[in-house]
């Protein structure tokens, strides 16, 4: 069985939808970031992402890599939150023939993977039709 990762449960974006504001120059980088990739700038605010938003592009993964080979085929998409930020995300909970681009859709937090029946248990956020 794989070591579980304490990193995976010490980063805090993936549990809580958060992002760095840039003080400098407000740019809101999500996974956050060290360096602002707009003004260079180093310190950042802690936000709270948006939990709703548009679908920009999507596809449907039918060969996927082996730790998700369980959950195959399943649907990936480009989303714009309501503050402009795009995320990449798993989007469930819709038939494929129903995905479109501008449809409306929310965060949930959902689990994303585990390592077996005895390991640990990854959550993270996918998208839902709002």
């Amino acid at each position: 069985m794989p070591t579980p990762s304490r990193n995976w449960r010490e980063t805090p974006q993936r549990y809580r939808f958060e992002a760095g504001r840039c003080k400098n120059c407000g740019f809101v980088a999500f996974p956050p970031r060290v360096i602002c990739p707009r003004c260079r700038g180093r310190e950042f605010d802690t936000v709270v992402l948006p939990d709703q938003g548009k679908l920009l592009t999507y596809t449907v993964i039918r060969v996927p890599p082996q730790p998700f080979a369980d959950q195959a085929p399943y649907a990936v998409g480009i989303v714009e939150l309501e503050n402009g930020v795009r995320v990449t995300a798993q989007i469930v909970d819709i038939e494929f023939d129903r995905l479109q681009v501008g449809l409306q859709v929310k965060t949930e937090f959902r689990r994303v993977s585990d390592d077996g029946p005895a390991g640990v248990i990854a959550y993270g956020y996918k998208f839902v039709p709002a």
